[in-house]
């Protein structure tokens, strides 16, 4: 006689919905690793969490709310710590992306694969760039920049492209010091600097302690 698969639970009474959204993005990053994203289904992660799929999707009703859920946690590790404001804007910058990268490292395997499958569906990328914008936004008040108003929404989005450029690189580098990652960041923030020179030809120059160039202008 068949006998049914044991159900989720939903977790202990005693997790809190922060909890059980950090289980569920962890979870999910790792089968991505394992599986890939595309097929990964809300099912799976549901039964490798051991919360089960109604759990699952009161918390995630979707993949780019699990994608959403997993950003969030990446951008609280960050934001718990400050950039130091007596740096210059640019070395601020580098130091909270490349603090980025660090929290995003143990979920490497599931980012590739991310990557991965949303090339192959630009539209599924598309949609997710809200989701990206919010999150520069939220690394530019880490570095101590405004992200609000027309100047911050510009700041976003060139940060966002700088952000996608050295992402690919981090993606393929397997260095253990993040060599190739550094070197590409440096190189972005150093180029956009050089043009937010550019623009503000002929204008009082910043003080030392204000944003040196390219990320007080991105």
């Amino acid at each position: 006689m068949a006998t049914r698969a044991k159900r989720g639970t939903g977790g202990t009474a005693e997790q809190t919905a922060e909890q059980r959204g950090r289980l569920i993005a962890e979870t999910a990053l790792r089968l991505a690793g394992e599986r890939g994203w595309r097929d990964l289904s809300l099912a799976d992660i549901g039964e490798a969490s051991g919360l089960g799929l109604a759990a699952v999707t009161a918390e995630t009703p979707n993949k780019a709310a699990v994608l959403a859920r997993f950003t969030r946690m990446i951008d609280e590790a960050v934001l718990a710590e400050p950039a130091d404001a007596g740096e210059p804007a640019r070395d601020r910058l580098f130091d909270v992306l490349m603090r980025r990268f660090d929290a995003l490292a143990p979920y490497k395997a599931g980012m590739r694969a991310i990557d991965r499958d949303l090339r192959r569906d630009p539209l599924a990328a598309l949609c997710l760039l809200p989701l990206l914008h919010r999150s520069m936004a939220s690394m530019l008040e880490a570095a101590r920049l405004a992200a609000d108003g027309t100047r911050g929404a510009v700041r976003v989005h060139g940060l966002s492209a700088i952000w996608v450029r050295v992402l690919d690189t981090w993606l393929g580098d397997d260095t253990e010091d993040q060599a190739r990652t550094m070197k590409a960041l440096d190189r972005e923030l150093k180029r956009a600097d050089d043009v937010a020179r550019f623009f503000h030809r002929g204008r009082r120059p910043a003080a030392p302690a204000d944003a040196a160039g390219a990320a007080e202008a991105v």
